[in-house]
């Protein structure tokens, strides 16, 4: 069988590698406007970034998607108690949604129909119509027992506490009669109080005795109810009698 060589290629050997780089937006913008360039995110002097800047930047990060050379991931910004929020807030979101390269907005309220703040008009959770009516609303449920029994015991494993069943199934009865973070409370208070007697593992006693010791908001209430006429300023106090002269100091 004839054997055929082949010549060896000359030349330099050259290799394509395709290199993907993780920035943010802000990034590139600290980035180019300041003289350190790449430096800067390093002193953590940022500063104030002009509109300019922010604007080029954007332009060139929309030819780089156009030409497929950047692929844009939006971010996830979650704003807790998102009632407390002006008016003024509210209407930057709006805007800020509206933009190609907006993150996905997460909010979360426990408010019902309630003032918007800096307003004197209602709306549902405190937050206006127009801003709603963009939003998934998302209704949640209060937690089963089994739920709460779940989260009891994680939480109890992360606070490096052990429970006897029995204790278990206790904390879940007040957790369910009281509140899940009052529940969660009491494994510290338990763990501290199975401590003081020397044992190893919480059991019904010491939630027994952290229950008695710390009030829960039900309770706490109704003690306060019940003694309400013992605490200051229960009423506003009503003077008879005295003179004229009296009656003006009292009301001036």
């Amino acid at each position: 069988m004839a054997e055929k060589h082949a010549l060896c290629p000359e030349g330099e050997l050259q290799k394509r590698k395709e290199v993907v780089h993780c920035v943010t937006l802000h990034e590139i913008d600290v980035i180019n406007s300041r003289t350190q360039g790449f430096l800067a995110l390093f002193t953590g002097d940022t500063g104030e970034i002009r509109a300019e800047v922010r604007e080029q930047i954007d332009t060139k990060v929309a030819e780089w998607r156009e030409e497929g050379k950047a692929e844009i991931v939006p971010g996830v910004l979650f704003i807790d108690e998102v009632h407390m929020l002006d008016i003024e807030c509210f209407s930057f979101l709006n805007r800020a949604l509206e933009n190609d390269m907006a993150p996905i907005l997460v909010v979360a309220t426990n408010r019902g129909i309630t003032n918007i703040r800096g307003t004197n008009y209602k709306s549902p959770h405190g937050i206006p119509i127009d801003l709603l009516d963009r939003l998934l609303i998302i209704s949640t449920q209060p937690y089963s027992e089994d739920e709460i029994r779940k989260i009891l015991d994680i939480r109890s494993q992360e606070e490096d506490v052990e429970m006897s069943d029995d204790a278990k199934v206790l904390l879940t009865k007040i957790g369910v009669e009281a509140s899940l973070r009052y529940a969660i409370h009491l494994i510290t208070a338990a763990s501290l109080a199975c401590q003081k007697r020397k044992g190893k593992v919480v059991e019904m006693e010491d939630i027994s005795r952290v229950y008695q010791l710390f009030l829960d908001v039900k309770r706490s209430t109704q003690y306060l109810m019940e003694y309400q006429n013992q605490y200051m300023f229960n009423e506003v106090p009503t003077r008879e009698g005295g003179d004229e002269d009296d009656a003006t100091a009292v009301h001036s």
